[in-house]
């Protein structure tokens, strides 16, 4: 089974090619990576392309203009010939039977969505000793994802590709791969959770995940503008968006 790992890239020199190690080194060698690199200034693609020309498995694609995340992924996904589409970030990292794991656990039974736990660490790669989703959750349906019972990092997710017939992310610039979950979800999937730490998802100085405010109006953004929820549903989803928020395990 082909497994295509989807990942943009912008100004990621620092650490994409950390990543395209933790990549080389998984034990399941049967995959293709494609990277959208989105008008970076930095010398990602120089990296980039020394990666190609030393492993065939690389497809490397760019964006004519400055576009976000979701354009960029969403043109790497065009080009996936996968069974599986797995999704790493280009600053994140993958323990090295990542991908052995996470395909055998959905083949044996018959899953179409899965993810795992995944640990937080610095920019150097120190452990901040906060483990996301590490709470005792078998698999989470799209009224869970409303209320967010469950983070779902991008980086952990694979998804079997025949199982949907529409995998494009939706077209903001933030927080589109928890629109695509909400969209797959609400075709009555469930997102099913392997408990053990499998990724390492890297904390910037300028993350979205730093800013509080910017994560919770992109939350109130996707619930009204994307979701179409009525108002009385949004504010309760966010009320329990807002509390896990600060007391997330």
């Amino acid at each position: 089974m082909l497994v295509s790992i989807i990942t943009p890239s912008y100004n990621s020199s620092d650490w994409i090619e950390k990543t395209y190690l933790s990549i080389k080194e998984q034990s399941y060698v049967n995959w293709e990576w494609l990277i959208t690199d989105d008008c970076s200034s930095d010398n990602t693609l120089e990296i980039i392309n020394l990666i190609c020309s030393s492993d065939k498995r690389v497809k490397f694609f760019s964006n004519k203009v400055n576009s976000g995340a979701a354009v960029s992924r969403n043109q790497s996904l065009s080009n996936a010939n996968g069974d599986f589409l797995a999704f790493i970030d280009s600053d994140d990292l993958w323990v090295p039977c990542k991908l052995e794991k996470q395909i055998k656990f959905m083949q044996d039974n018959s899953v179409d969505f899965s993810f795992t736990s995944y640990e937080l660490v610095d920019e150097n790669g120190k452990s901040l000793n906060q483990i996301v989703d590490r709470h005792e959750i078998e698999f989470v349906t799209y009224e869970d994802m409303l209320k967010k019972k469950a983070t779902l990092g991008c980086s952990t997710v694979i998804l079997r590709k025949s199982a949907f017939d529409d995998i494009t992310m939706p077209l903001i610039r933030t927080g589109q791969d928890y629109g695509l979950w909400l969209k797959l979800l609400k075709t009555g999937k469930s997102a099913y959770k392997i408990n053990e730490v499998l990724t390492q998802y890297r904390i910037l100085p300028n993350s979205i995940s730093r800013n509080k405010f910017k994560k919770a109006k992109r939350q109130w953004q996707i619930y009204r503008d994307i979701e179409k929820l009525p108002l009385l549903t949004s504010i309760e989803c966010f009320c329990f968006y807002a509390y896990r928020a600060v007391f997330r395990k």
